[in-house]
C-alpha cells in the first residue's frame, strides 16, 4: 500500500438499517390507525351519526313534516306506560328463547351426538343445516307463510295422519302466532349454532376423549367435562348473534303477520316502523329504536362479561 493510499481517509460505511429500527416509538401505531381509518369513518357516518340524530329526535313530538315540539323524556316514559309497547318488548323476550336459547341447547346436543357417532358426510350435513343462513329472510318468510297457511302443507300433513284437531290458521291464531314465528327463527338460527359448535369441537384433541372414556365416563359426563368447557367461546358468539337477531327481528314479522293478529306478534322493530310510517309519530319511533339499541348493547356486553369470567 502506497503512502498516498494510506493517507486517504476511509469512507465510513453505514450498515444497512433493519426494518423497524430508527422509527419514532409511535410511528407503527399511527400507520396502523391509517389503515383502519376508512372503517372508522364509515362507522361514524352511518352508525354513530344516525344514532345521535335518532336520540335527538326522540326528545321531540314530531310527525316528520311539521315543526317538532320539545317533549323531553315523555316518549321514553310512554315505553313504560303504554301496554302495547310493553307487550312488544315482551314478545321480543319470547323470541329470544326461540332464536337463541332453544337453538343453542339443541345444537349442543346434536354436536355432542355427532362427535360420538362420527357421521359420514358431515360436510354435507353442515352445508344443509347452514343453508337457511344464506337465504334472504324475506324468502324464508314467504315460504313459511305458505307452510303455515290454512290449506298449507303443515295442516295437510296433520289431517293426513288423523290430527285434524291440531290443524289451524297458525299465523292467525292469537295463541300460536308468536310461537309459529319463533319456530321459523329456530329453524334459521339452528344451522349457525351447529356450524360454530362443530368448528369448536374439531379443535378438541382426541386424546381427551380417549382419556375420559378409559376413566369410565359416559356420554353425559363426557359432554360436561370436555365438550361444554371447550365450546365456551363459541357459545358466547352464538348467543350474541342469535340474541341480536331476535331483538332486531322485523322482516320476518312484517312478511308473515304484520304484527297480528291484533298485536300478538308485534315486536319493537316493527313498532318503530309502524309508529314512524303508519301512525306518523316519529319521536316515539325514535325513542323505541334508541331503547332497543341500548338493550341490545347491554345484553351483548353482559354475555361477553359472563363468558370472560367463566374462563379458567
Amino acid at each position: 500500500m502506497t503512502t498516498a493510499a494510506a493517507s486517504r481517509p476511509v469512507a465510513a460505511t453505514r450498515p444497512p438499517r433493519e426494518s423497524g429500527k430508527g422509527r419514532a416509538p409511535g410511528e407503527p401505531r399511527r400507520v396502523a390507525y391509517l389503515y383502519i381509518l376508512p372503517a372508522y369513518v364509515v362507522f361514524v357516518l352511518f352508525m354513530l351519526v344516525p344514532l345521535v340524530r335518532a336520540a335527538n329526535i326522540s326528545l321531540f313530538d314530531w310527525n316528520g313534516l311539521t315543526p317538532a315540539t320539545w317533549v323531553g323524556f315523555e316518549n321514553y316514559q310512554e315505553i313504560v306506560s303504554d301496554a302495547g309497547l310493553r307487550a312488544a318488548f315482551g314478545h321480543a323476550a319470547v323470541l329470544i328463547f326461540f332464536y337463541a336459547v332453544f337453538p343453542v341447547v339443541v345444537a349442543l346436543l346434536l354436536v355432542a351426538t355427532m362427535t360420538r357417532a362420527r357421521l359420514r358426510g358431515l360436510g354435507f350435513y353442515r352445508t344443509v343445516l347452514f343453508l337457511p343462513q344464506v337465504i334472504a329472510m324475506v324468502v324464508v318468510a314467504v315460504a313459511w307463510r305458505n307452510i303455515y297457511a290454512p290449506d298449507g302443507p303443515l295442516n295437510q300433513v296433520l289431517r293426513a295422519v288423523g290430527l285434524d284437531g291440531l290443524a289451524r290458521a297458525w299465523l292467525g291464531d292469537f295463541t300460536w302466532a308468536l310461537p309459529a314465528v319463533g319456530f321459523v327463527g329456530t329453524w334459521v338460527q339452528m344451522g349457525l349454532c351447529i356450524v360454530l359448535f362443530l368448528a369448536g369441537v374439531s379443535k378438541i384433541p382426541r386424546d381427551l376423549y380417549d382419556a375420559v372414556r378409559l376413566d369410565g365416563a359416559g356420554p353425559v359426563r363426557e359432554f360436561f367435562t370436555i365438550v361444554l368447557p371447550a365450546l365456551r367461546n363459541e357459545i358466547s358468539v352464538a348467543l350474541t348473534l342469535t340474541v341480536i337477531a331476535a331483538l332486531r327481528n322485523f322482516d320476518l314479522v312484517y312478511m308473515t303477520t304484520r304484527g297480528g293478529p291484533g298485536t300478538a306478534t308485534s315486536v319493537p322493530a316493527f313498532e318503530v316502523y309502524r309508529r314512524a310510517f303508519q301512525v306518523g309519530d316519529v319521536g316515539s319511533a325514535a325513542a323505541v329504536a334508541v331503547t332497543l339499541t341500548l338493550l341490545i348493547f347491554l345484553i351483548t356486553v353482559g354475555i361477553t362479561r359472563v363468558a370472560e369470567r367463566s374462563e379458567p
